[in-house]
């Protein structure tokens, strides 16, 4: 209740004294990132799409301006000016948890974003609900964020790994081994990817020959977990893994010849991350969440142009193009927008549950559905196959299907004290769905 009544305070001090300026009345957006850690090249891919999108939500060019920071400062939503305050937290959530606090108190952000790691997000929901403020989750994609962790102050307008495995399990079934080994990065998203992992593909009729590997994020040799894996006899390997020792991990599974005696199942990374797989891997199948080449939305069209002429690759300063998560910001910054604007610039939690619960828009991807139990989006996922690695654009893949919202969509699996949230989303799918004529 403390920001609650501040709030109030706040609002009775400015009708007593007069109209506040526009600059002490700006609305505070604080965007916990990563740009120095094992997840920065998702940070990167975060904070310019979440730019981009602020930009696209507020109908404001920034092809117009000198630069992008020019053009966010005519942002507005409901009359209040927009500052966005971006913070490195490396993918440590103790730092992480310590810089949203400080945002909260001492520089007065009203909303938080964030962050690329799932260990991070979990932290920050606790310091959004102690708070009372509004997270967005992006792109953290643990399925406990939005399920045994939830907390109604969460918003994830981003996919969860649960979509990410029924969007590949029928090209698994039909075209793997049915006896799989994972290897897990051992922190919340690979621990529960791979739980995710389990439920869907167990449930489509793959084995899981024996317990999960787990190896350190931060893991440089991983010849003892590949060992591991080459001993377990299994048909198939699918590595859990994210951030820059992705790298290190596929150069390794290479030189020990693990794709020569199974194949190797992972979900397709970032650009950077793929144009340096081994050769070997042109031709495999996989899910991705997106891919800038994919979808044929006005969103995404407008993304795309001006990330080329805005954004240089933050490694290489030559041309550079939306990426994996470019995407997730993106759309969450329009959900943001979206749903101030409708509450007239009231930030308060009781005021924007409401409205984000069952929202609906048109993004990058397509149609965005935020389904009222646990703030979890709906949204189209994609199978490719990758076809070269040379590609300047990156246009490294043939797009084989979009996977529709509602062929991905994940299990409500809330704590026990809110579980009966989970009733709330028949009557809206239903709903949604009749809408749609299906």
């Amino acid at each position: 209740m403390i920001r609650k009544k501040l709030f109030i305070v706040l609002a009775l001090l400015a009708m007593a004294f007069g109209v506040v300026s526009a600059q002490d009345d700006a609305l505070k957006i604080g965007l916990l990132t990563d740009e120095s850690g094992a997840l920065s090249i998702y940070g990167f891919e975060l904070n310019h799409g979440f730019e981009l999108g602020l930009l696209y939500a507020a109908g404001i060019d920034p092809l117009e301006y000198d630069s992008v920071e020019e053009a966010l400062a005519d942002v507005t939503i409901a009359g209040r000016p927009v500052e966005l305050l971006i913070r490195d937290n490396g993918s440590d959530p103790a730092v992480a948890a310590d810089q949203a606090r400080e945002l909260i108190e001492a520089e007065g952000v009203e909303v938080l974003v964030g962050a690329p790691s799932s260990g991070v997000t979990a932290g920050l929901q606790q310091v959004a609900l102690d708070n009372e403020v509004m997270l967005f989750v992006a792109p953290g994609a643990s399925p406990t964020i939005t399920g045994e962790g939830f907390n109604v102050n969460t918003v994830r307008v981003c996919r969860n790994s649960f979509q990410d495995f029924l969007a590949f399990v029928p090209y698994a079934t039909e075209e793997i081994g049915t006896n799989f080994v994972q290897l897990v990065a051992d922190y919340d998203f690979g621990r529960a990817s791979a739980g995710a992992s389990r439920a869907v593909l167990g449930g489509a009729g793959i084995d899981f020959v024996q317990d999960d590997i787990l190896a350190p994020l931060e893991t440089a040799d991983f010849t003892p977990f590949l060992q591991e894996v080459l001993n377990s006899d299994a048909d198939a390997l699918l590595p859990i893994w994210a951030g820059d020792t992705t790298v290190a991990l596929f150069q390794q599974i290479d030189e020990l010849g693990v794709a020569d005696e199974m194949a190797v199942v992972a979900a397709f990374n970032s650009n950077d991350i793929v144009a340096v797989s081994d050769p070997s891997t042109i031709g495999n199948v996989s899910w991705i969440v997106y891919h800038y080449t994919f979808p044929e939305t006005e969103a995404n069209d407008w993304m795309v142009e001006r990330h080329i002429e805005l954004f240089p690759n933050p490694v290489t300063g030559e041309t550079d193009y939306p990426d994996l998560f470019t995407e997730c910001g993106f759309a969450t910054a329009q959900a943001v927008f979206m749903s101030l604007t409708a509450t007239e610039g009231d930030t308060l939690p009781e005021a924007m549950i409401p409205v984000i619960e069952g929202m609906t828009f048109d993004g990058p991807k397509g149609t965005y559905y935020i389904r009222p139990s646990d703030h979890q989006a709906l949204l189209p996922m994609y199978v490719a196959q990758l076809e070269n690695l040379d590609s300047e654009e990156y246009a490294f893949y043939t797009l084989l299907q979009e996977v529709s919202a509602f062929d991905t969509i994940p299990p409500c699996a809330l704590p026990e004290d809110l579980a009966d949230r989970c009733e709330m989303d028949a009557e809206w799918l239903e709903e949604v769905m009749g809408d749609m004529g299906e």
